[in-house]
Parts: structure tokens; sequence; C-alpha cells
């Protein structure tokens, strides 16, 4: 049903409480592959200091490429701790025998995990949400709702555990 399943990670255990429902998805629909995605949010900065481009070059990433300095360096290991962290759970799932595909994203997470999913073929993302309403969710926005705008591909959204709506 699902040949492929996208699984949005950003290191928290809330993100991780979708890993269960795209674990069953994936054993029970015949998928073929779980893509794990992690976003980092872009750093701006500058340098003047040309050692510094290396890391960026390093990187292999256009997007980051001629940046410099400091923000190399933070952007380096932030991309660093996230395929760590990506191939943890990868390694986790391929225990279960799911084949499973992991990247690392340079921008804004709603519209790279779109943008991810739509790349990728595939068929549904399987994310969890804050359920923040009100004030906060106004305050700190929704990557969730963001990439229910942003892509045509069917959402499984999972629910924060303890996420009280008021009934």
């Amino acid at each position: 049903m699902f040949k492929k399943i996208l699984v949005p990670l950003d290191g928290s255990k809330l993100a991780e409480c979708a890993l269960p429902y795209a674990e069953t998805l994936a054993q029970n629909c015949g998928t073929e592959e779980v893509i794990l995605v992690s976003v980092t949010e872009r750093v701006a900065g500058h340098t003047y200091a040309p050692e510094y481009r290396e890391v960026y070059q390093s990187s292999q990433r256009d997007d980051v490429y001629g940046a410099g300095g400091e923000i190399g360096v933070i952007f380096g290991k932030m991309e660093k701790q996230a395929n760590r962290y990506l191939d943890r759970i990868a390694t986790q799932l391929s225990e279960k025998g799911i084949k499973v595909a992991t990247k690392v994203a340079l921008g804004d997470p709603a519209e790279k995990i779109a943008e991810s999913a739509e790349s990728s073929g595939a068929e549904v993302i399987v994310m969890s949400s804050h359920g923040r309403s009100g004030p906060s969710r106004w305050a700190h926005g929704s990557v969730a709702e963001k990439v229910f705008r942003a892509s045509c591909v069917p959402i499984l959204m999972v629910r924060a555990p303890g996420c009280n709506l008021g009934v």
C-alpha cells in the first residue's frame, strides 16, 4: 500500500512518537523503504577567513558554499550530529527488517520536509505534533501544520502523549 514512508525527526522524544506508527505501517503495508529526514535550520553569518571555506566544501552542499568561518563549523557539527542520530534510528529499524534511508537537509523544516517527500516519491508522511493550541501555537508556530499546507503527500499526524484538547 505505502511503498515509501517519510518520517521527519528532529532529535526529540516527541518526534520519535511517530516511529512506532511508521514501523507498523512499514511491516504491514509492503513498504519498500522508510526515509528518515532531519532538517537543520539555516544559520546566518559570514567571515573573511578563507581557511573555513573547506568546511563548507567538505559537506558538498551547494546551499552552504561561500558562507564562512564559525557558521561553517557550527553547521558541520549540526550536520554530523543529525547524521549520527538518524543512523542510530535507522539501525534500530533495520534490525526489525525495515529498509531505511536517511537524509539531512538545510533550510526551513516544513519546506524541506515537503520537498523531501515529493522528491523521494514518498506516499505518506508520518510525523508527530505537539498538539499546541491558542497563544502557544501562535507563538511557536506549527511545523506539522506548515507541512500539511505545503505538501500534496498524505500525512499521518501522531498527537503528543498527554495531549489535552480540553476534553
